[in-house]
């Protein structure tokens, strides 16, 4: 469970006073002697006592003095002299977000969140910057705190999904109750229409009664699909089961488009292709978080068309390797290659205020890493872009 808001604000607090007691250690020392290396050495003790990333940087940002996770995180290096944004970008240019500026301007400790990509892993800092300021000083410097969290972020981000989840699952019941007795009494009176047809049909104008028959079996027709659209729903809500089953990927897709049928049909001239691949093997998965990732998928799709014509394809197959893949792809508007390395991150996101909060992609990583598989994306800015799943076909063993 992610930790809760008043532990985040005490250690928030606690941290944040230790801080302030390091800042006041380190201004006495670098003032004794900035040159000296007892005073390195000293600063360095301290520093080595926080578990959190910590430097103290120079008003051009080069490195003085670094703790012990520093040197954790990045291994063997030596970055005392070298900027921190050489080690933590790759970059020759400061970081835009990089709270060190405002606060060496302001005189004031500036916060600010971050993705930094170390050992091809992309981590989330929050960090925390102070100037260090004295007479005695030959020139200030500046105290920075990074704080790893990224599982943090991670478990966020799974548990809005899952009250997310669970608000569906609460509106799901009772949207069951609610349409399954009216579409049971208008299911009951035509099939009882089309039944009375039968004995009375011979009394009808021939075109007349045919129409009728026609039009009682499309009402009957129409009720069980919403009967399918409803159990979807409540499956999608209330999993029946949390183990992984055999499942296959060509249903899922079906049912899924049923969920979506409406959302879909309200889009302006869009059009929505399925290529399914026939006989696909069944893998093994949980069914309604396979519907999640589509549904995602699917959405930011439309989303990215927006109120222009353009083409949905839903596509089914398998590869080379042996998975079974489920592909979006959309004719909308693409995504910029700035963004191409944040997709997956939790709460990142392109879109307006009160259209979602990021956790969508993210979201499909997960599902897709739990079930031993892998999502990628290409786009091209301004044609569209394609989302493919690849999923293994034997987890039996693995998810037993």
């Amino acid at each position: 469970m992610p930790t809760g808001l008043n532990d985040l604000i005490g250690i928030e607090h606690s941290k944040l006073g230790y801080f302030q007691e390091l800042q006041q250690k380190i201004v006495e020392l670098r003032s004794a002697n900035i040159e000296s290396e007892k005073n390195r050495r000293e600063i360095a003790a301290i520093l080595d006592g926080i578990t959190d990333v910590m430097m103290v940087l120079s008003t051009d940002l080069r490195i003085i003095s670094v703790n012990r996770v520093f040197t954790e995180l990045f291994g063997d290096i030596s970055p005392e002299g070298r900027f921190c944004y050489e080690i933590f970008r790759q970059q020759d240019t400061p970081c835009p977000e990089c709270p060190a500026f405002r606060s060496l301007e302001t005189g004031e400790v500036n916060k600010e969140n971050a993705f930094f990509r170390i050992k091809g892993r992309k981590l989330q800092f929050d960090m925390v910057a102070s100037p260090l300021t004295s007479p005695d000083l030959s020139e200030p410097l500046v105290l920075i705190f990074k704080r790893d969290v990224t599982k943090e972020r991670e478990y966020q981000a799974k548990y809005y999904q899952a009250e997310k989840m669970a608000t569906i699952g609460m509106l799901a019941t009772g949207v069951a109750h609610e349409v399954n007795n009216p579409l049971m009494a208008i299911s009951g009176y035509a099939e009882g229409l089309r039944r009375r047809l039968d004995a009375v049909g011979p009394l009808l104008p021939p075109e007349a009664a045919e129409d009728f028959r026609e039009y009682t079996q499309t009402i009957l027709n129409e009720c069980n699909r919403c009967r399918d659209i409803v159990r979807g729903l409540l499956d999608f809500g209330h999993p029946s089961s949390a183990y992984f089953t055999p499942v296959n990927l060509n249903h899922v897709v079906t049912e899924t488009l049923q969920l979506l049928h409406y959302h879909l049909k309200k889009q302006p001239p869009l059009e929505v292709n399925i290529r399914l691949a026939p006989a696909l093997p069944d893998i093994y998965a949980e069914a309604p978080q396979l519907k999640q990732v589509l549904l995602n998928l699917l959405i930011n799709a439309t989303d990215a068309i927006g109120m222009n014509p353009g083409a949905i394809t839903v596509r089914t197959f398998p590869d080379e390797d042996g998975y079974i893949c489920l592909q979006v792809e959309d004719t909308g508007c693409g995504i910029p290659e700035k963004h191409m390395g944040k997709l997956f991150d939790p709460f990142f996101t392109t879109k307006g205020v009160g259209r979602g909060i990021g956790i969508g992609l993210s979201t499909c990583y997960r599902i897709v890493s739990e079930h031993k598989g892998d999502i990628s994306v290409t786009s091209r800015p301004g044609l569209g872009s394609t989302f493919t799943v690849r999923l293994p076909v034997n987890q039996e063993s693995n998810n037993a």
